[in-house]
């Protein structure tokens, strides 16, 4: 009987947060360049404050040492930040498209939209870069995001999320914890993009969720590194 309360419980989580990030995109807040920004800074200055304490829940889960900790996690989710901010102006401005010549003298400009609102569901073997990083992407091109970080780093996805809520708006960014029944019930709703890393933990019946979902919107599968 627990278990039932706890996962409708969740549900209505689920529920709300979809809700409330849906409304934040609708209402203009993240196509702003100046947001994204906010955020990607947000996201340096989390990792460059909470260092100590990042590398301390990756030696509890991981056994990783602080040096390997900050080469693969920390180091790299900075680097691709920076890299983000610095390319942000670019990355916004409409790219010249060539126009059959049927439409001359017209011109063509392709100009980038954000997909609406993401789902990462993150890595246990790198569960801060393969956590944030997908994160920062979704934050560039002007989304709202859902994290579930890995159930199998503990540690690090208790870290996130009692983190990444103090730094980044919460009202279009959010982390829920959980294993596979929370990834199912994730699952059960339609999102626009989806980064996902790894396959050997889902069941026929993960599967089938996404597949059942996958028919209902036009939504990629990012199949990162595992």
């Amino acid at each position: 009987v627990e278990g039932v309360k706890s996962m409708e419980a969740m549900k209505e989580t689920v529920d709300q947060s979809l809700r409330e990030m849906r409304d934040t995109f609708a209402s203009g807040r993240t196509r702003s360049v100046k947001w994204r920004k906010t955020q990607l800074e947000a996201i340096i200055e989390m990792v460059k404050d909470n260092e100590d304490k990042m590398c301390d829940v990756l030696f509890q889960d991981l056994g990783k040492h602080s040096t390997e900790a900050f080469r693969d996690e920390l180091g790299f989710v900075m680097r691709s930040a920076t890299t983000a901010l610095n390319s942000l102006d670019k990355w916004v401005v409409p790219r010249k498209s060539n126009l059959p010549l049927l439409f001359y003298p017209a011109t063509g400009k392709v100009i980038s939209e954000p997909y609406g609102t993401v789902l990462v569901l993150s890595s246990w073997n790198f569960p801060i870069s393969l956590s944030l990083d997908p994160m920062i992407g979704a934050i560039s091109a002007g989304n709202t995001v859902l994290l579930k970080a890995s159930e199998l780093s503990p540690n690090a996805s208790a870290l996130l999320a009692k983190t990444i809520p103090s730094y980044l708006d919460n009202k279009a960014i959010k982390v829920i914890e959980g294993g596979p029944d929370v990834a199912t019930i994730l699952l059960q709703h339609q999102w626009d993009k989806i980064f996902f890393t790894g396959i050997t933990l889902f069941t026929p019946q993960h599967i089938t969720s996404f597949v059942e979902f996958s028919h209902t919107t036009d939504s990629n599968l990012n199949q990162l590194t595992d």
